[in-house]
């Protein structure tokens, strides 16, 4: 059993912000040389996510942020709010909801994927931050050949 490990750098702006890993994402896979495992996307942070779905301006630029604001406004009251005045108590509210991690089978070296799908960053806070995104990939390499 094998283990790789990457960590992707990011900064990012205030408010839901997507970015896409879905290539380094698969960068990191093939350097694992994995063949049959799986891929961990974590984030450690407790105001940004990990999802997938397809990545297009439409749905991650608009679709998604304005979803974010019905469900978990950023204008209520909120209690970490009240023990902190940071502002940010939506960020951690919808952090939680979506999700730090993603994990995903690989498949002949591959991160399996469907069609539609990508990898996507989402920042979450109210204030810009930079961002380590850790990258794990466990599994089976492929057997050297005799020769």
């Amino acid at each position: 059993m094998a283990t790789y490990r990457e960590t992707i750098s990011i900064d990012t702006k205030p408010g839901v912000q997507a970015i896409d890993l879905t290539e380094r994402v698969a960068s990191t896979v093939a350097k694992s040389r994995v063949q049959d495992g799986v891929v961990c996307i974590f984030t450690p942070s407790s105001t940004s996510a990990i999802v997938t779905n397809e990545f297009e301006p439409g749905l991650m630029t608009e679709d998604i942020p304005n979803a974010l604001e019905r469900i978990f406004p950023e204008g209520i009251e909120y209690g970490h709010q009240r023990r902190w005045q940071d502002g940010n108590g939506h960020s951690h509210v919808r952090a939680t909801f979506l999700g730090p991690s993603l994990t995903i089978p690989v498949i002949d070296g591959r991160a399996a994927l469907g069609t539609w799908q990508q990898i996507a960053f989402l920042e979450l806070d109210n204030k810009p931050r930079h961002r380590d995104v850790i990258v794990q990939v466990v599994g089976e390499t492929a057997t050297p050949r005799a020769k």
